[in-house]
């Protein structure tokens, strides 16, 4: 079943600090902890795939798993197909990091939309393995690509 509304979770950032004399030397981003709850299914699988400046990978489905994204280089935009055929567009970036949720059998697809690769992280429920064709390519006849501009950031 397809749902109405995709979940989009807003993660924890955590200033890190100089054991020295305690000024801000990073940060930690917390994506997933199995206390959280926030991914009901705990992940079987994780990888990072990089997207080219300008680029759309995508859209296509995955008919045996829920995938989580979170971009944490760059800034990308996920484009959703809704069960009712409107579109769903959430943003993540290294400086608005969210997570994701992409149930199985939901179509998307996800749109560099910095001048440099980005990169996003991603959890699945299920491990993926060479030649399993559970993946679909889709298009997304009825979507104005044209809604963003590319390079925003």
């Amino acid at each position: 079943m397809i749902p109405d509304v995709i979940d989009s979770i807003k993660l924890d950032m955590y200033e890190t600090r100089d054991i020295h004399d305690n000024h801000v030397n990073g940060s930690l981003l917390v994506i997933w902890r199995d206390w959280d709850k926030i991914i009901p299914l705990e992940p079987k699988m994780m990888y990072i795939t990089n997207v080219k400046p300008g680029e759309i990978k995508g859209p296509h489905l995955h008919t045996k798993r829920t995938t989580y994204f979170v971009c944490i280089k760059g800034k990308i935009v996920f484009v959703i197909k809704k069960k009712d055929g409107t579109y769903q567009e959430i943003e993540s970036g290294e400086d608005n990091p969210i997570l994701v949720q992409i149930p199985k059998n939901v179509a998307s697809a996800h749109i560099n939309l910095s001048t440099d690769i980005s990169s996003v992280l991603v959890l699945a429920d299920v491990a993926w393995r060479p030649n399993d064709n559970e993946m679909q390519n889709i298009t997304f006849d009825d979507y104005n690509w044209k809604n963003w501009s590319m390079h925003q950031s």
